[in-house]
C-alpha cells in the first residue's frame, strides 16, 4: 500500500446484525435457563448460536425453495 493511502472498511450488516445479536442473547438466556450442569450450559450456548440456521432451513423447506 502506498504511503498516506487510506483504507475504509464498511460492514453492511446493519440492523440485521443487531437483530441477530439480540436474538442470540435471548436464545442463550432461554436455553441456559432450561439446562442443568456445565455441559448443559455449553450445549445451550451452541444451540443459541445455531438455531437461526434451523429456522431458515424450515422456512425454505416450507416454501419449497
Amino acid at each position: 500500500m502506498a504511503d498516506g493511502a487510506r483504507t475504509v472498511g464498511n460492514n453492511n450488516a446493519g440492523a440485521f446484525g443487531f437483530a441477530y445479536l439480540v436474538a442470540a442473547v435471548g436464545a442463550a438466556v432461554y436455553f441456559i435457563g432450561e439446562s442443568s450442569g456445565f455441559w448443559g450450559v455449553i450445549l445451550a450456548i451452541l444451540k443459541a448460536l445455531v438455531w437461526p440456521a434451523y429456522l431458515v432451513y424450515g422456512v425454505l423447506d416450507a416454501l419449497s425453495l
